[in-house]
């Protein structure tokens, strides 16, 4: 079966880069699928993650002012089209112009849309009124134009709760990068927390409830993994922190495996990768429940603890309570580990071919 995806880029270092990269060559390796992804602008360069060598990659160029990109965009699409004659595409482009697609090629061709994020990704609490009214408009544009995709798929039934009126909605959560064969010692008197440094993944909620911690456990470390946004975190905020890596780490599962505990104090999530690659390294999980994601990932007090959004003060107890209690720290690092085999590629990638070959 010929597959495409159409996605901004693949050489960046972000989840949706990371997930691309395990599951479509899990397809060309081990089901036979004949894969090419396309891309804008030649960012198939230079990749940050590993693709199969079986996987072909296309681009096409865009650029100018928005009527020239939208141009360019659109036949660069319609002729990829043609040459590749693709069974079934799929759409990764978190973006508005993705939803385009099905208007632009104005055939009966199987075209499902991958979505990544929350619609959350637009909002900050400072927007102002106008920005808000844009956003509104935005959402329900895309969500008319969802209606016309073969499939829409999201990462978590909570995701579902975004997009009400659509009838072709199905869940299927991102594969696991890795599965170690080791586990953490859980002996390390190390925290961390992973991913880009800012609103969204709200770090600055977690170094002030960190400061709580600090003063009842000052042997113990956190340590920050991801680009660092150096106006985001208050200084003051950070002398008992330890931002680690500004770029990104491909090689995190080490760091993982040299922690204790691991924290996610997200604002709102498309579904928490860096969760379940904890859990695989049998690393017990707080996670603020936001929308969305960590409820579907973590059971409460069974393989993780979940603590209601943005309570920094919830926060700090569930660390600390984890802290105290190492045979707790084994015991849901153990269940963690077992509960998150469903993430397994095999078994993602069975509900994604079971997909296609339902559509073609």
């Amino acid at each position: 079966m010929r597959l495409l995806y159409i996605t901004n880029g693949v050489n960046g270092a972000g989840g949706l880069e990371r997930v691309l990269s395990v599951k479509a060559s899990f397809l060309a390796d081990h089901l036979g699928y004949d894969v090419t992804i396309l891309v804008l602008n030649n960012q198939d360069e230079n990749c940050f993650y590993k693709f199969s060598d079986r996987i072909k990659t296309r681009s096409i160029q865009v650029g100018g002012n928005p009527i020239q990109y939208w141009k360019s965009y659109k036949k660069g699409i319609q002729q990829e089209i043609e040459k590749i004659d693709p069974d079934v595409i799929s759409v990764c482009d978190d973006g508005l112009k993705g939803f385009f697609v099905p208007k632009i090629l104005k055939s009966k061709r199987k075209i499902i849309y991958e979505r990544h994020v929350s619609k959350l990704i637009e909002a900050n609490e400072n927007d102002n009124f106008v920005k808000k009214i844009i956003n509104k408009i935005k959402w329900m544009a895309m969500e008319s134009l969802a209606q016309d995709f073969s499939k829409f798929v999201v990462l978590t039934h909570g995701n579902t709760n975004e997009w009400q009126s659509l009838k072709n909605m199905m869940v299927i959560p991102n594969p696991l990068s890795f599965y170690p064969d080791q586990t953490s010692t859980l002996e390390n008197k190390k925290v961390i927390c992973v991913g880009k440094i800012s609103y969204q993944k709200g770090q600055d909620l977690l170094v002030r409830a960190w400061g709580i911690v600090n003063k009842q456990f000052p042997d113990w470390t956190l340590e920050l993994y991801g680009k660092e946004d150096q106006a985001f975190l208050n200084t003051k905020d950070l002398d008992h922190v330890n931002i680690k890596h500004f770029p990104p780490d491909p090689h995190i599962e080490q760091q993982y495996l040299n922690s204790s505990i691991f924290v996610m104090s997200s604002r709102f999530e498309g579904f928490g990768m860096v969760l379940i690659e904890a859990m695989a390294c049998g690393v017990p999980c707080v996670s603020f429940d936001c929308n969305y994601g960590p409820s579907d990932i973590i059971e409460d007090n069974v393989d993780g603890l979940l603590v209601q959004k943005e309570d920094i003060s919830e926060l700090a107890v569930k660390i600390m309570d984890l802290i105290k209690d190492k045979e707790k720290r084994i015991r849901f690092g153990k269940s963690a580990r077992e509960n998150v085999t469903v993430y397994q590629p095999t078994e993602i990638a069975k509900q994604w071919d079971q997909l296609f070959k339902n559509l073609v």
